[in-house]
């Protein structure tokens, strides 16, 4: 059984592997957008103006919609971040003022617009009328505030906040000089949302213009990420617990989840820009291609971000002969092999339907309580597919359905006919029931039973029962996670399975996985494996029959 650690960061000299690559300036260009961020996010934005300076504005635009928003919690909506706006805008002024404003007037004016808002507020000169102070003197009205404050372009520019008030004057100065139209359009829009809150009326729980604005950007973004297959948090949520509540005892699977046919058609149908490998000129770029040097670079950097860890080593749609013993992960990749012998136009189906459901986990589901990594969630979607596969409900095959030597249930040709969404939605729902739920109530039980000398340890493990009793009824006893302190007291092992568990997204740690006299009493929480088989969840059910014993020892 596979164990999977969480990715680290790269080893010190990643970096500087990469700058030593031959021909960069055309090799960074055909980086796609995803792994220059990932590189970005292992080295540290700071230390990458280099890389950043190499990167085309195509390439920028698409890192800004994966670095610049960010959730407070794995699963949860994402929120632009202006802060690290703030961050890179210093990085892009350390390659020169003109340079950044060059890049600036590239990529979408509505995101540096709502960007710069956050740090600045604009005026026109006549908003700042004098009044007289004590002795007589004339003393402009904002002048009275101390704040950072400058005039550039003709409009009066005071700062919010000042980080980053440097590089965006410079920035700003440099705009105003080289790119005048890009200039006075961020400066309007940002001046009209410099606006004084206005007075309540029967209108005022409606957006204001700021609010409104950063709704259309995030709008926006959602727009463009879903033609990368990319779904938004609460698609994403909504489609996980619509999978929690599937009724496998209903006479026939339900019909296509409109989440998922709204995500496969809009990548389906455009391709976007961003993604293109290089903006060089056609002869330029037929150089490039002819190069042996730059094609050698290219094969290099991928050497080292395999080497480190920042891309997976296997691409996911091309999966391994299956095992021979047939067992973890054997069934879903047989089928997937013979739908691509059967037909390849279903094959090419699936792999986009395995994309969706691992952006699906990224987007809607914590992992051990963080974001699931790009090879977490593919690894976690094929485990989750498996368990569906061999839990397929028998009565929602036709009466004559041809049952294959390949599979002792399912037909040989059975992933050519169905999508595997549907697949996934019986793996989950069968580990929302037969895993997270069901450990929860035995522990509930384990805990009614349970009589410690110690009374706050008691109280503790009342505490902890009532929160997944209450929980429970709502279908999340995860959320009880906070309460489960008081088990590491008893029984430090156990108390880290459970978290494992009793989770959205259960997974076994090396206590669950093992059995009888084999299960460690040490393990590392880091190290886990994904629920992918019915022999798994046997696993499960003989670990909760040891609880008793840990908690009531």
């Amino acid at each position: 059984m596979a164990k999977i650690a969480r990715d680290g960061r790269g080893s010190p000299d990643l970096l500087a592997r990469i700058l030593q690559t031959p021909q960069l300036e055309r090799v960074i260009p055909r980086l796609p957008a995803p792994i220059l961020h990932r590189v970005i996010e292992t080295c540290g934005l700071e230390d990458c103006g280099e890389l950043v300076a190499l990167a085309t504005p195509q390439q920028l635009s698409a890192v800004f919609d994966l670095d610049l928003w960010r959730s407070r919690e794995a699963g949860q909506d994402e929120a632009f971040d202006a802060g690290r706006f703030g961050v890179w805008l210093e990085v892009l002024v350390e390659c020169g003022a003109s340079f950044a404003a060059q890049r600036l007037s590239e990529v979408d004016r509505a995101l540096i617009t709502s960007a710069l808002a956050e740090h600045i507020a604009v005026f026109d000169p006549a908003a700042f009328s004098s009044s007289s102070d004590v002795d007589g003197r004339e003393v402009p009205e904002r002048a009275r505030r101390q704040v950072s404050r400058c005039e550039v372009g003709g409009y009066i520019v005071e700062a919010k906040r000042t980080e980053y008030w440097d590089a965006i004057v410079d920035v700003l100065i440099a705009l105003d000089q080289e790119h005048r139209d890009c200039f006075h359009a961020v400066m309007r829009a940002c001046r009209r949302l410099s606006n004084s809150t206005p007075e309540a009326d029967g209108f005022h729980d409606l957006l204001d213009d700021s609010d409104q604005f950063r709704f259309d950007l995030a709008l926006d973004r959602e727009r463009r990420r879903e033609t990368h297959g990319y779904v938004a948090p609460p698609q994403a949520r909504a489609f996980l617990q619509s999978s929690r509540e599937l009724r496998l005892d209903a006479k026939e699977p339900p019909p296509a989840n409109p989440i998922v046919l709204a995500s496969l058609r809009g990548s389906r149908q455009v391709i976007d820009a961003h993604d293109e490998p290089t903006r060089e000129p056609v002869a330029e770029r037929d150089n490039a291609r002819a190069s042996a040097e730059v094609a050698s670079g290219i094969a290099a950097v991928f050497d080292v971000l395999l080497d480190a860890g920042v891309v997976p080593d296997v691409p996911r749609a091309l999966l391994p002969e299956p095992d021979e013993e047939g067992t973890d992960l054997g069934r879903f990749k047989r089928h997937m092999l013979g739908a691509r012998e059967l037909d390849p136009a279903a094959y090419s189906l699936r792999t986009e339907e395995l994309a969706f459901l691992a952006n699906v986990l990224v987007a809607g589901c914590p992992l051990q309580g963080r974001t699931f990594t790009t090879r977490e969630a593919f690894d976690g979607a094929v485990a989750i597919c498996n368990l569906g596969l061999e839990n397929w409900p028998r009565h929602w095959l036709p009466p004559d359905s041809h049952r294959s030597a390949v599979d002792s249930m399912l037909p040989s040709d059975f992933l050519v006919g169905h999508d595997l969404t549907m697949v996934f939605q019986v793996g989950w729902s069968i580990l929302h029931e037969d895993v997270c739920r069901f450990v929860t109530r035995a522990l509930i039980d384990v805990l009614g039973a349970a009589r410690r000398g110690d009374r706050d340890v008691q109280i503790g493990l009342l505490r902890l029962r009532a929160s997944l009793i209450r929980h429970l009824r709502t279908g999340a006893p995860w959320r009880a996670r906070d309460a489960f302190d008081v088990l590491m007291l008893l029984d430090m092992p156990a108390w880290a399975a459970l978290l494992g568990l009793i989770a959205e997204c259960p997974v076994m740690l090396a206590n669950v996985s093992a059995s009888g006299v084999s299960r460690p009493r040490v393990i590392d929480a880091s190290e886990y494996a994904f629920i992918s088989e019915s022999t798994h969840i046997a696993r499960v059910r003989e670990f909760v029959r040891t609880l008793p014993d840990a908690f009531n020892s």
